[in-house]
This record gives structure tokens, C-alpha cells and sequence, in this order.
């Protein structure tokens, strides 16, 4: 799949759109029972995520994820997330959101790369942080020229996209690794575990390019 295959697709997207792969859907232990999302609250805070596609070195569409600093008293800290944070009162909208944590987080220049916005994703929000984060969907012309923020970025990683189609074998977590009472599904990237808000929006992203 290439960059312009991810952009023909949303040139005219199912609506409405499709959901993630239901085997990601975390399960209360021990009894089993789905986690279900409740509503986000009058009061969940505007956030926007960025999911940046562009030319890998074979030509593929790849897209970048960052894995979190370590931070003790952050509910996401260490987690493998996608570039993005709470909106500004600065923020025109999400779009300016999404490009602007991209932009703090992994040093991406719009103009440089050719970042060109084609979409966006189902809201989701995320009750730890009580964060509604709308998910913003670019191509990138050129591969970036990546820079993490070390107070915010451990690492940075560039994966394929195919590697979120829905015919990828499930990775089934159980038990959590943090000693959560939870089983659920799961993408695994270099070893790295990408569950949760992540992992839905990239299972919806799937779902939307191999539907």
C-alpha cells in the first residue's frame, strides 16, 4: 500500500465509517466482560492526534509513532502513542492541533515534507486524562526529517501501514504487563506493545483502508 492508495481511499470514505477489529477491545478479568466506553462528559477536554502517512525508503506508506517518556505520575507515560496533545486556546481547530503537538513532539515542518490533511477519524475519548481527541489523517509527500522531543519522546517509530490492516494476526494481551485486571487486543511494533485510544484509532484506519 502506498501513500496515494491511502489517499484514493479517502478521497471518498465509508460513512459512516468503520469501526477497529472488535479483538481490540480490552475485557474486564476475571469474569470477561467488555470494556464498554462510556460517552465522553460535557466537560472531556478537546485533543487532537495526528496520523501522519508517508513514503517509506521502499515506496510504502509508513506512518510515525512515538514511544513516551517514562513519567511515574503520567496515566500514558511509556506508552507507544501517536503524535498529538490537548488543544491550545491558540488552535484555529484540530487540524492546527494535530500539527502543532507533531510539530513539538517529533519536529515535523508541514511545508518542508509537504503535509497535505485528507481526513480524520471517528473522536474518542479517553477517561484517564478525560481528553476527547480527534484523530486528524495526512500524506506526507517526503518522508519527514524526525527530531524527538527528549522531555517527551523515548523513541520514535516508523511503521508500515500495513501492519494495522485487518488482516493482521491479532496480538491478545493476558495478563497486563502493569497488573491491570484487563485482557485485551493488541498491535505489536519492534517489540513494543500499542494498545488502547492507539491502537483503536489505528484499528479504524485499517478498517477504513482495507474496507
Amino acid at each position: 500500500m502506498t501513500p496515494e492508495d491511502v489517499r484514493a481511499r479517502f478521497a471518498a470514505p465509508l460513512q459512516p465509517l468503520p469501526p477497529p477489529p472488535a479483538w481490540l477491545r480490552p475485557e474486564r478479568l476475571p469474569d470477561g466482560l467488555p470494556f464498554e466506553r462510556p460517552a465522553p462528559p460535557p466537560d472531556a477536554r478537546p485533543a487532537a492526534a495526528l496520523v501522519l502517512i508517508y513514503p517509506g525508503a521502499d515506496g510504502e506508506a509508513h506512518l510515525v509513532l512515538t514511544e513516551r517518556v517514562e513519567y511515574g505520575s503520567d496515566h500514558h507515560s511509556g506508552e507507544v502513542s501517536l503524535p498529538g496533545g490537548k488543544a491550545d486556546p491558540g488552535d484555529a481547530d484540530a487540524v492546527a492541533t494535530a500539527l502543532r503537538e507533531a510539530e513539538e513532539e517529533v519536529g515535523l515542518d508541514p511545508v518542508a515534507a509537504g503535509v497535505e490533511v485528507i481526513g480524520r477519524l471517528d473522536a474518542l475519548w479517553i477517561p484517564p486524562s478525560n481528553f476527547l481527541v480527534t484523530p486528524i489523517v495526512a500524506v506526507a509527500a517526503r518522508r519527514p526529517a524526525f527530531v524527538p522531543e527528549p522531555r517527551e519522546v523515548a523513541a520514535i517509530l516508523e511503521v508500515p501501514v500495513a501492519a494495522f490492516l485487518p488482516d493482521v494476526v491479532p496480538t491478545i494481551v493476558d495478563p497486563d504487563p502493569r497488573g491491570r485486571p484487563l485482557r485485551y487486543g493488541a498491535y505489536l511494533v519492534e517489540g513494543r506493545i500499542v494498545w488502547g485510544a492507539t491502537a483503536a484509532i489505528l484499528g479504524q484506519l485499517g478498517a477504513v483502508l482495507g474496507g
